[in-house]
């Protein structure tokens, strides 16, 4: 049987897209021709492991791929026009069932080769490449080496997330008898930052206060990519509380994420004789049992 994208990426049918994602980083990270200098073995499954990926991480290729199998990877492939080929081939086979020929084979490949117009393209060829948090928000200009292809200058827009990927048309491998260049694949993969997360389009960020801003309320100064801002904590804030801060978060084209402040009420390090004696006298300040109600 012959090997399909899923076993050139080790995935079964089913596997989510996530997990074709992550499966696909590991693979690439480990045959990458910059991990493996001169290791022509290591470039060809890089190849392979890119070229099934590109296929299964868009929802639509994947989908016709399933349905068609292997036909569905020509260039100037039509899901459509093939369901109506395959549904007049079936009506022709039915009345030809009838003579003592049989019915005739269908070939896709057949019928979307004589659809070709033109030259062949070039190979699309894959390439990563690492950024920091803030270089993916702001968007960036960067520096990439493309082996075969010497140094490209790729435009990061704002907004970049950990595993898209961006498409340079005609910056792949050259096209065949003077077809046209394939294009150029580069997956994002976005450090991560010590303080923020990501979630989508929001940031979430741990910011530790003191018992006295907690439990008297404060105005603190919190750090953002866009400078400092004087964010107000209600009085008697528990810890975890979350406070969030609109249009603070992701820019993408015209629409905002925003930054969401999870507060960690940290305890004093030191011993202090008075502030153990008032904690003490803090039992009657709560109006239920902290622990009410916890049960197995």
């Amino acid at each position: 049987m012959a090997e399909t994208l899923y076993d050139m990426l080790g995935v079964k049918k089913d596997a989510s897209a996530e997990d074709i994602r992550k499966t696909y980083r590991k693979l690439a990270r480990k045959h990458h021709p910059d991990v493996n200098p001169g290791n022509k073995g290591a470039e060809d499954k890089f190849k392979k492991i890119s070229s099934a990926y590109e296929v299964l991480s868009d929802e639509k290729r994947r989908a016709a791929y399933d349905e068609f199998g292997d036909e569905s990877l020509a260039g100037n492939f039509d899901a459509t026009k093939a369901r109506e080929y395959a549904k007049w081939q079936g009506t022709r086979q039915q009345r030809s069932s009838q003579f003592e020929d049989g019915p005739s084979e269908f070939d896709f490949s057949e019928f979307f080769g004589r659809q070709q117009r033109g030259p062949s393209r070039g190979r699309d060829l894959q390439a990563s490449m690492e950024m920091d948090l803030r270089q993916a928000l702001e968007g960036a200009e960067i520096s990439l080496d493309v082996p075969g292809q010497g140094t490209q200058r790729v435009r990061i827009p704002p907004g970049a997330a950990d595993g898209s990927t961006i498409r340079l048309a005609g910056k792949g491998g050259p096209g065949p008898r003077g077809g046209p260049a394939g294009d150029l694949i580069i997956e994002i993969s976005v450090r991560p930052h010590a303080l923020v997360r990501r979630d989508g389009l929001d940031l979430q960020m741990d910011v530790p206060v003191t018992l006295d801003e907690a439990y008297n309320g404060a105005s603190i100064d919190v750090p953002t990519f866009n400078g400092s801002v004087v964010v107000k904590v209600p009085a008697r804030t528990q810890n975890g509380a979350k406070l969030r801060l609109r249009g603070k978060g992701v820019a993408r084209k015209d629409t905002h994420g925003d930054l969401i402040l999870s507060l960690i009420v940290r305890m004093p390090d030191k011993a202090d004789e008075a502030l153990a004696a008032a904690i003490k006298d803090s039992a009657s300040a709560y109006s239920k049992p902290v622990r009410e109600g916890m049960v197995l």
